[in-house]
């Protein structure tokens, strides 16, 4: 069977899996940055206890397997009285795990406004948390969206092991076609163009006009 009608007789499956992908990769993207956001600020806050529980969160989802925390939270939290549902389970992990990776973009973004704006806005008399509002993260946001579009991309393919807990996204799908069928290069081929297909098609560009978007409204601020 060549690829083309590999592709046609499994359409639906193909598109189920890609949907269920989507979403996954929405959700941890949603974690992921509510996560980032919070742990830099921490990693930046006064307070020594705020900084300490940013630290911890940041070294263990960057120090340990995706894989390991996928599992965990899925097959080992029960045993503490906490059960997820495996779709659930999938996107927390990818975001917990992504997220303190986005953390060290955020600090690095913030500490890297120069200085003249921190105290340009102090000598406005702003207080910090307007500071940080108004003027501080708007340029933040422009230095961090390069990396956080390529945190982005990881995190696309990163949902591929929620299929390791039965969640039925386009890796899972792809892997019992091919346990039907024992077609690898057409199965595999076609998750392969399909996820690029999703990076370069629909993240890349999106990313690029937030951008140009940022770009504009700081340089007409």
């Amino acid at each position: 069977m060549n690829w083309f009608n590999f592709v046609l007789e499994y359409q639906d499956r193909l598109i189920d899996g890609t949907i269920v992908t989507i979403r996954q990769f929405v959700l941890a993207a949603c974690v992921a940055t509510v996560l980032a956001l919070v742990a830099g600020l921490m990693i930046l806050a006064k307070a020594q206890s705020a900084r300490l529980v940013a630290r911890v969160y940041v070294e263990i989802f960057r120090g340990t397997s995706l894989l390991v925390q996928i599992y965990w939270i899925f097959f080992a939290l029960p045993i503490f009285g906490l059960s997820l549902d495996k779709f659930v389970a999938g996107f927390l992990a990818v975001g917990l795990n992504l997220g303190s990776y986005g953390a060290m973009l955020v600090s690095g973004a913030i500490l890297a406004v120069p200085r003249g704006q921190w105290e340009a806005a102090t000598a406005l008399n702003m207080s910090p948390a307007r500071r940080m509002i108004r003027i501080i993260l708007p340029q933040a946001v422009v230095i961090i969206l390069p990396g956080w579009g390529n945190l982005l991309i990881e995190l696309l393919k990163a949902t591929a092991l929620v299929a390791l807990i039965s969640v039925t996204d386009l890796m899972f799908e792809v892997r019992q076609i091919n346990s039907e069928t024992f077609l690898s290069a057409q199965a595999f081929g076609a998750a392969l163009i399909i996820y690029y297909l999703i990076a370069r098609v629909l993240l890349t560009p999106a990313m690029r006009m937030m951008e140009r978007v940022m770009a504009r409204r700081i340089g007409k601020a």
